[in-house]
């Protein structure tokens, strides 16, 4: 199942040429499925949490809403699929420069800050996927900060 709906994702996501976007649908669906995580580290994923993803892929991604919210299907499956977050944060910093895993970071506040609260687990997993990112505390704390003031 999870490869039609990957071939029906990969099929939507081509260039001008018809050629398979690839490596950054790839690493598309690993920023989502880290969004998603981080979504539902409180136990609850709320529709203002699941808005707000699709918001962010709009922006960040140039997607449609109805793109995003396949792209978010996609990563879902694979974010249940995988054993640890470790493939996700591999295929974003083979991929991202640091400033673009900072963009992650500060975007993985904003789905935090969604209900207006940081919870504990939420906490924890955000020092985690910084020390994955290979990123520093205090590049969690900036993208905190500038993910507070939005």
């Amino acid at each position: 199942m999870i490869e039609n709906i990957k071939k029906i994702f990969m099929e939507k996501m081509q260039t001008k040429e018809d050629q398979p976007v690839g490596n950054q649908e790839k690493v598309s669906i690993a920023t989502c499925a880290l969004l998603l995580e981080m979504a539902h580290a409180d136990s609850e994923f709320s529709d203002q949490e699941k808005t707000r993803i699709v918001a962010i892929l709009n922006k960040n991604f140039n997607l449609t809403g109805d793109d995003a919210r396949e792209l978010m299907n996609l990563a879902d499956l694979e974010r249940k699929e995988s054993l640890d977050l470790w493939q996700f944060t591999h295929l974003i910093n083979q991929n991202y420069s640091r400033g673009e895993k900072l963009k992650v970071v500060e975007t993985l506040w904003q789905v935090i800050y969604t209900d207006g609260k940081v919870d504990k687990h939420e906490e924890y997993l955000m020092r985690k996927l910084t020390f994955l990112l290979n990123l520093h505390h205090q590049d969690m704390i900036e993208a905190k900060f500038k993910a507070r003031d939005l």
